[in-house]
């Protein structure tokens, strides 16, 4: 009897739960009367709910636009906007690291820059944002929070929520201001480098774990020779606790689009002389954050007649809360993105005196400006904020925790502190750059768009139809003087002295002068956030990712066509889900000939004998090599660094071991905890292989040829505030589809990067995204995202496109009218209210 009553309140609630999941789903055919509207406007849906959008004009293409985006993904924009404004704490209540990323997000200042900016944007990016901000808030009117989003059903059981505001154009600003800061490039190297310094005080081995090596030609130009660093570094007493209170500090900002070795992008055009087709292919997939909801929102805009009044027919990949389309094409162009890498920001060592009210600056006093932020919180009492600043910029070093217990300096100045300047931080015309891109034809426009493109600073590859091949470099990139008598390097490697004025930006590198190249004789452009020039100028940065990843795609493509085979669309598809590791060239031999002595070791062993280097979800060789990448790191480097800069195994890690390998009596090996004993190089390989049998026979079993990469190594999305298991069972249960079994790893072309020195194999971040442009039939294109294009967990388009994204596989993308329409499975027509 009582069984039987708890079946049934189990189904009952079941039920209930059916209803609340089902409840926000929006309609995607029939009408619906849109305010504001000037003409009929017609979404056409695919199969995976993909909506291609057709208007006459651009302000109602954006305000339908805005209105789709709030139909599927209003949850995400929200939650965005919160974050990138330091408002978090608004919307999930008094979540400690939710208010710790409002202190942090505050102190920086998006939302006051954001401002700014809209007052400088032209009239016409303007009437776009205002356009979209209408369709969005359109859609909102007269929903109560259960109708819009199931997560305001499950926060609003435990904090009281407030009606989502309506969406405002900032809002808009501001959240690409947080999409730059997750992309911008070296400022955590400057942070490392200190900490690492003060736990190994020699300069030449700190330099050791910043090696200046390219595996990879750059994108345009020469080759890359190694340089060297200045030798000297005098940073004063407290720099690196001042350093690692900044890191802490900054690590606090939720990662929306995702931080870190990993990621990173492929992107990639071949000229119509080596393909099948005889027109350009290009390839594109950004390495970020892997989260369910995706990051990407799949989207075709269109005007009902393209002409100077209406310009827009495009389609690709945008991002929910901004209009338009971030990656793909239009009827004559395509264009990639892919992180640029230059050094947009810098650290400042500020000297405060012992009030910590002044900061030292060319021998004068100098007032430190500050104001006061109060953080909202839901269900709790407000925070005062003070936020305090130098000419370089916010101080981010003392946002969570005093700085306490470094020396006072003789002179009386008392503990440094951090002040951060980045580019972003200044009003900028990204937003109008994105239209700018939309509306491109050729390399001419291209380059316009990129003089614009500020923030954050990315590769642009691209292809035309009328088969040319080119690539542009955008950004605005801080000019700094060369210094060669100061206490640190001055090429921003390091955190700069702020007492010192010739430490100073000078201005922005010429847009002119950014590198760009059209139709290279080789045939091909590939950039994978490798080094983009081999000229010393203008001066970009030397903190580039290692090229290992370029290196293999351009392998491929040069044998592929010294054979004679044309490249079509199937074969960059391969290309782009290619698992060879690095590592089977540079690590593996130094691990066959490590000495080994038991027969249990060896079985494991021999995996390596003849493997192929393929990080397949099913090889046994993979997964070991893994493991021994993963002790080998722990045993080299942990005993010598703080936990923070334990190595994450991503591409830098790869060229330091690379180097170390040919050192085997290098101070790295020695293992500092062990007493009278100095290890070398084939001591903590051979400790590595035995530690990595030990574990993985524990993990997977005691038959090696049984191993499994992808029982490791899977792709486990979480939802970035119900998941993980922060919620219960049953909302997690909705929220994170099933962790899948996956190949490749970092560094590699399918970079589902993982961090060694978390203890897990599990990816945290890959391709967020893949597409496939085909220039002569825009229809024989290919696309897949990694999740689907819904922000619904009880959508069936919530993860719909992940089982093709793991195999591998894309879908068809239609572009022309005819080929949009065959596909088309529903068709909603919002009609103006009258």
């Amino acid at each position: 009897m009582v069984a039987g009553v708890v079946v049934v309140a189990m189904l009952a609630l079941a039920g209930v739960g059916l209803v609340l999941v089902r409840r926000p789903l929006p309609s995607h055919g029939g009408t619906a009367t849109l305010l504001g509207l000037d003409a009929e406007v017609s979404v056409l849906r695919d199969a995976r709910g993909v909506p291609t959008i057709e208007a006459d004009t651009p302000a109602d293409l954006f305000r339908a636009q805005g209105y789709v985006d709030a139909q599927d993904r209003f949850f995400l924009m929200d939650l965005r906007r919160h974050v990138a404004s330091g408002r978090l704490a608004e919307l999930v209540g008094g979540d400690e690291r939710a208010i710790d990323s409002d202190k942090v997000v505050r102190t920086l200042g998006w939302r006051r820059v954001a401002s700014a900016e809209w007052a400088q944007l032209d009239d016409t990016t303007r009437e776009y944002l205002q356009a979209y901000a209408d369709g969005v808030n359109a859609y909102l009117a007269n929903r109560d929070m259960d109708s819009i989003a199931v997560e305001y059903t499950v926060l609003g059981t435990r904090i009281d929520l407030s009606t989502p505001e309506p969406w405002d154009p900032v809002d808009s600003l501001v959240w690409l201001k947080a999409m730059a800061w997750d992309l911008r490039a070296n400022d955590r190297d400057e942070l490392a480098r200190v900490q690492v310094y003060a736990a190994v005080r020699d300069v030449a081995m700190t330099d050791q774990l910043f090696p200046r090596t390219a595996a990879s030609p750059p994108i345009v130009g020469g080759d890359v020779e190694a340089s060297a660093t200045d030798p000297t570094i005098d940073l004063g007493p407290g720099a690196a606790e001042a350093a690692r209170l900044a890191d802490e500090a900054l690590s606090m900002v939720p990662h929306l689009v995702g931080e870190g070795d990993g990621i990173g992008s492929n992107s990639w055009a071949v000229s119509g002389e080596h393909t099948a087709s005889g027109a350009p292919i290009l390839a594109n997939d950004p390495h970020l954050d892997l989260s369910a909801p995706g990051v990407w929102s799949q989207v075709g805009l269109r005007c009902t007649t393209v002409g100077a009044a209406c310009p827009f027919d495009v389609t690709g990949f945008s991002l929910a809360g901004f209009p338009g389309v971030i990656i793909g094409h239009n009827g004559s162009l395509a264009w990639g993105l892919t992180n640029m890498g230059a050094d947009t920001s810098d650290f400042f060592l500020e000297r405060l005196d012992t009030s910590a009210q002044t900061y030292l600056r060319d021998g004068e006093q100098i007032a430190i400006q500050s104001r006061t932020e109060t953080i909202k919180v839901a269900g709790g009492e407000p925070i005062d904020l003070e936020v305090r600043s130098t000419v370089h910029g916010p101080i981010v070093s003392d946002v969570l925790d005093p700085l306490v217990g470094a020396p006072v300096e003789p002179g009386g100045f008392g503990s440094p502190a951090v002040a951060l300047s980045w580019t972003g931080l200044e009003p900028g015309r990204t937003a109008e750059a994105v239209f700018a891109m939309d509306t491109a034809t050729d390399a001419a426009d291209v380059a316009a768009a990129a003089e614009r493109f500020e923030v954050p600073a990315q590769n642009i590859v691209f292809a035309t139809v009328d088969g040319h091949i080119g690539y542009q470099a955008p950004g605005r990139i801080p000019i700094r003087r060369v210094i060669t008598d100061g206490p640190v390097p001055s090429d921003g490697s390091w955190p700069r002295p702020g007492w010192d004025s010739r430490y100073d930006w000078q201005g922005w590198v010429d847009p002119a002068d950014l590198p760009a190249e059209l139709d290279p004789p080789e045939g091909f452009i590939v950039a994978a956030n490798q080094v983009v020039s081999g000229a010393d100028e203008p001066f970009l940065t030397h903190d580039w990712d290692y090229g290992f990843r370029a290196a293999r795609i351009r392998q491929v493509l040069t044998e592929q066509i010294a054979a004679g085979t044309p490249i079509d669309v199937a074969s960059t598809q391969a290309l782009q889900t290619d698992t060879r590791t690095a590592l089977v060239d540079t690590l593996v031999p130094a691990l066959l000939a490590a000495p080994v002595d038991d027969a249990f070791t060896r079985k494991a062993v021999d995996l390596l004998r003849g493997w192929d280097g393929q990080m397949t979800a099913d090889s046994a060789a993979a997964a070991y090599v893994a493991a021994v990448w993963s002790a080998l790191l722990a045993d080299t480097f942990d005993d010598d660094l703080p936990e923070s800069q334990w190595p994450d195994g991503g591409d830098r890690w790869y060229a330091v071991v690379e180097a170390l390998l040919a050192e085997p009596d290098s101070r790295w090996w020695d293992d500092r905890t062990t007493v009278n004993v100095v290890e070398s190089r084939d001591e903590v390989l051979s400790r590595a292989l035995s530690q990595a049998r030990l574990r993985l026979t524990v993990q997977l079993g005691k038959d090696p040829t049984a191993w499994q990469w992808g029982r490791l190594h899977r792709v486990a999305l979480e939802h970035p505030v119900l998941g993980g298991g922060s919620a219960p069972w049953p909302i997690t249960m909705l929220v994170d589809p099933t962790p899948v079994a996956v190949g490749g790893g970092s560094s590699i072309v399918d970079a589902t990067a993982w961090d060694a020195a978390s203890g897990s194999y599990d990816a945290v971040s890959g391709p967020s995204m893949r597409m496939v442009c085909d220039l002569s039939d825009w229809d024989a294109s290919t696309w897949v995202d990694a999740t689907g294009t819904s922000g619904h967990p009880g959508s069936r388009h919530y993860t719909d496109q992940l089982a093709a994204w793991v195999d591998g596989r894309q879908f068809a993308w239609p572009f022309g009218r005819d080929a949009v329409d065959s596909a088309t499975r529903a068709r909603l027509t919002l009609r103006p209210a009258r």
